[in-house]
Formats: structure tokens, sequence, C-alpha cells
């Protein structure tokens, strides 16, 4: 592994009340750069004051952990997603959004989708897939953690994708329904770097 070149900024964290949410970004010496985001999931209430929420407790329980990994490089970019603590053996559909989570389940807007679909919502498969889209599907084990992974030859524009959302069951891929994977569970809100690293 490089080591890193710098940390940029330094960690920081957004303390609300219950834990705080922690993010890292690096510069390492082989041209990559890394951000890493974690937080425990606190149940969503009319003013936002976490960075992570839950919008269906029973699903994504208050306090399960949840981390967001970015690496860049100079064929595209590697997104990852890990819960931990969430309902165990149970298929979550998971994709990056283009507005940072709120106290309701559609805060998070859309999903980001790097060449994007004139007709919103998207339903079409040419626009809603793993390819031009982030999908993070995971499934939990026994003790409700699970990892999904996504790499892309792109990277994000600046500023458009903001949080990642797990949902209700696996993204579908069919006509009229690509992309969709039933009610929004939980939000994480994410500083993703963009592509002009």
């Amino acid at each position: 592994m490089a080591a890193a070149l710098a940390v940029l900024p330094a960690a920081t964290a957004d303390r609300a009340a219950g834990a705080a949410a922690q993010t890292a970004q690096t510069a390492q010496t082989d041209g990559t750069y890394r951000m890493t985001r974690s937080a425990e999931f606190a149940v969503a209430e009319r003013q936002l004051t976490h960075s992570a929420v839950t919008y269906a407790p029973k699903a994504v329980p208050e306090g399960a952990g949840v981390t967001v990994r970015q690496r860049l490089d100079s064929d595209g970019m590697t997104v990852s997603l890990t819960v931990r603590g969430a309902e165990a053996g149970r298929t979550f559909g998971a994709h990056v959004h283009t507005r940072p989570c709120g106290p309701r389940p559609f805060d998070p807007g859309p999903h980001y989708q790097h060449v994007e679909d004139p007709v919103r919502p998207s339903g079409d498969p040419a626009y809603a897939n793993p390819w031009n889209e982030v999908w993070l599907d995971l499934t939990t084990d026994a003790r409700g953690t699970g990892t999904g992974t996504s790499r892309q030859t792109w990277r994000f524009r600046a500023g458009e994708a903001r949080s990642v959302t797990l949902h209700q069951h696996a993204t579908r891929t069919g006509r009229g329904e690509a992309g969709f994977a039933g009610e929004r569970l939980a939000c994480i809100s994410v500083p993703f770097l963009p592509r002009g690293r």
C-alpha cells in the first residue's frame, strides 16, 4: 500500500447528539485519493442533527454503524458501503443520491447518474443501471453486517453526489422499474470527492 502524502484536510468530525460522523480524506504517493466517512444511524427527526439517519428502525436500528469509502485513481473510482448492526440476513438496495440526508425519506433526491436521464424519475435501464449510477446493494450476515462495492470508469461531478441511501430490497433492472429498490430505509450524507482531483 502506498504511503499517505497528505490529509486533505485533517480528519474531521461532525458532532451531533449521539455519535460523531468521522471523515478522512488522503492523497497517496501513487496518485490516488481516498475518502472515508463513518457514522452511527440515529432516528430521523424534524430538524436533521445527524449525518446518518434511519427512517425504518426495525430494519436499520438506531446505533447501527455505516462506513462509505471512495477511492479515486487514474481509471475512475471505487465506492464501497458497509453496514453493521442492520437487520440480519436481509438484502438492501443502496445507491448514491444527489442531495444530503434530511428528516424525510425523499430528502436525498434521485440517484446520481453519470449521464442524466431527461425523464425523472428515471426507470429507463439505458440510464438507471449499475454502470451509469452507483449501486451498492448488499446482503447482511447473521450479525447484520454487509458490504456492497461499485467500480466506475468515471468520477462524480462536483457537488452533485451527496449521500448514500439504503432501500427496502435489491435494485430492479427491468424497463419501467430499473433502479427501483423500494422504500428508503436509511441515509448517510457523504462529502464525495469530485472528478477534478
